[in-house]
């Protein structure tokens, strides 16, 4: 009889945990519903179209969501949920405190390229940006050295 109460213990410890877990598509869901919220997607016949005129650099799609014109309440649930974040198909890559701004940087790598980018900037601006696609880590390095020095 005991072992069937800590049974039932263990199970409703590890569903809980389970949905304080989120993960990047959850967390996409779950503020793009929210009042004031901006979102933009940019998808592949989009970003085919753009790599007529311009190198779009193996980028295939592009999400972003702006929580800046949100109710305080909100700014405060995403920074929580950020916190909670949890998704094992990502590393991080970079992190950085800066004027009241913190920004996280992560990556899905697959064959020595990366998948997919998520920026969180959470603090006094909050929006999350995720850029998919076949993107080669040396288009990144040169991007950030022509950007650096101008």
């Amino acid at each position: 009889m005991k072992t069937k109460y800590v049974l039932i213990a263990l199970l409703a410890l590890i569903t809980q945990i389970g949905v304080a877990q989120k993960n990047i598509d959850q967390l996409f869901k779950q503020f793009a519903k929210e009042k004031n919220v901006s979102t933009v997607s940019i998808g592949s016949i989009s970003m085919k179209l753009a790599g007529l005129f311009t190198d779009v650099m193996g980028v295939d799609g592009i999400q972003v969501l702006s929580l800046d014109e949100c109710a305080d309440e909100v700014k405060s649930n995403f920074q929580s949920a950020l916190k909670d974040l949890k998704d094992a198909g990502y590393e991080t890559m970079v992190t950085a405190n800066e004027d009241g701004n913190r920004t996280r940087v992560l990556v899905k790598m697959k064959d020595e390229t990366i998948r997919e980018l998520i920026v969180f900037i959470s603090g006094n601006s909050n929006s999350l940006i995720r850029i998919k696609g076949n993107i080669k880590p040396s288009d990144i390095d040169s991007l950030v050295k022509k950007h650096a020095n101008g």
